[in-house]
């Protein structure tokens, strides 16, 4: 039974209102109105659950999104994500998510998922991961790629929250691609291949007056001044160290005081 997803949902669109944001989007009706469909979201910023849920909503569904397990171990954000019925995956074992996933899809409901598994910085469409054609497959449902722009200018990682007014948001559905699991790389990088042209039509249909030469928010190949996809993979590289470093030191602490 949902009850905080309609809420978060009427909330959702009074800010749209009253912040003067316009959603320019295309291609829902590639979501189906029942069965289960798993959408391929990329990753931009921390508002992106928000936007992503958008086209399922305009289609008469709620998408259950699948987050890191660190989301639902928060005092605050762990009962909002169990109270829509997202789905935890754990970062260094996510089999056990996975097969979650599997079940919801079974079940017909939609399901939102980040195969960049982590916020691109770049703000291209980064590696993705292959477990999604993988739960796809297994799942026997529509993978459904589903592109956003112009989120990481709300609220995104190394940037102060900016919650002005009158900001564009795009969203792009695309058609269904047919997957079977069979070559999870080739069928991966047919999904990213397909992502990429999608942002690519965002990009240069987004209003010219929102993103000017020299823009933190606009990749470098469009003009902008955000890292580029290598740049970008170095902070990466930075931040998988320092969350190692901290397990570590964790781990023994609790070792201390036991």
């Amino acid at each position: 039974m949902d009850i905080s997803y309609p809420v978060t949902i009427a909330a959702a669109r009074t800010w749209f209102k009253l912040g003067d944001i316009k959603i320019n989007m295309t291609g829902a009706e590639h979501i189906p109105e029942s069965g289960g469909a798993l959408l391929a979201v990329n990753h931009l910023s921390f508002v992106d659950y928000v936007m992503a849920g958008f086209p399922g909503v305009e289609r008469g569904r709620l998408t259950r999104f699948i987050a890191k397990k660190e989301v639902f171990d928060h005092p605050v954000g762990g009962p909002v994500m169990r109270s829509f019925h997202h789905i935890p995956i754990d970062r260094s074992y996510g089999a056990a998510g996975m097969k979650k996933a599997v079940e919801y899809l079974q079940n017909g409901e939609v399901v939102g998922i980040f195969p960049e598994a982590t916020i691109s910085r770049s703000f291209l469409i980064k590696d993705l991961k292959t477990g999604t054609v993988r739960i796809a497959a297994d799942a026997g449902v529509p993978l459904i790629p589903v592109v956003l722009w112009g989120t990481q200018r709300i609220m995104t990682k190394g940037q102060k929250v900016d919650l002005s007014r009158h900001k564009t948001i795009g969203i792009e559905i695309g058609p269904p691609l047919p997957v079977t699991g069979e070559d999870p790389a080739a069928e991966t990088a047919a999904l990213k291949s397909q992502m990429e042209a999608m942002l690519d039509r965002l990009i240069k249909a987004h209003p010219a007056e929102e993103q000017p030469p020299g823009s933190w928010w606009l990749p470098k190949a469009y003009g902008g001044s955000a890292p580029t996809l290598e740049e970008a993979e170095a902070m990466y590289a930075e931040e998988r160290r320092l969350r190692a470093q901290r397990k570590t030191a964790k781990r023994l602490a609790n070792k201390k005081k036991a």
